[in-house]
């Protein structure tokens, strides 16, 4: 089989289970019933969320997609779309400690204890003090408009807390996250 051809035949196995899961997960997560269930509930399906995403951020035309969004998107949302989204899954991925998304933290100790200048520790030092980047989405089901803040550490050292909700609120910028995430995956979907 030719691989210059995309998808090849492996990539379209793991991308029909990746985006097939993905979109169950983000129906859930848009519904406010939702919101209703036990934080480990909802910590396990926004992590699991996260992690394919993140897989699916090694696609290739996933690749260009996130290359165009730096041109042709509002300031940031490329970054947010690739390189924030990335950073949650590897906290989650790394530190799996935590049952709910307010516990969720890590400091420059922790982030470090196996080897300095892995991918968390160098996504905080790009970004440490970076002003933070508000945005709103439509929710058409519900009639309202959502604002939220996505907020980078100021502080990071070995024993100051960096806390996943104060960089992302749980509620609004999960489903945030999640929209955004939608949009970069539906443009590889033809029907």
């Amino acid at each position: 089989m030719n691989d210059s051809i995309k998808p090849t035949s492996a990539e379209f196995q793991f991308l029909t289970l990746a985006y097939n899961r993905f979109y169950d997960l983000f129906d859930e997560v848009m519904n406010e019933d939702f919101w209703l269930k036990n934080d480990w509930e909802r910590f396990s399906k926004i992590s699991q969320s996260f992690a394919i995403y993140a897989e699916l951020l090694n696609y290739e035309p996933i690749k260009y997609v996130i290359e165009s969004l730096k041109k042709e998107r509002p300031p940031m949302e490329s970054e947010i779309g690739s390189e924030v989204f990335k950073f949650v899954r590897n906290i989650f991925a790394h530190f799996p400690f935590f049952e709910k998304w307010d516990d969720v933290w890590v400091n420059k100790s922790v982030v470090n204890w196996h080897k300095e200048g892995l991918t968390i520790d160098k996504f905080i030092k790009k970004y440490l003090g970076k002003p933070e980047v508000k945005y709103r989405f439509w929710e058409p089901k519900f009639k309202r408009m959502t604002y939220l803040s996505i907020s980078f550490p100021i502080a990071y050292e070995p024993d100051t807390k960096i806390l996943l909700k104060d960089i992302i609120s749980e509620k609004e910028g999960v489903k945030f996250s999640f929209i955004l995430m939608k949009q970069i995956m539906d443009t590889q979907v033809k029907s």
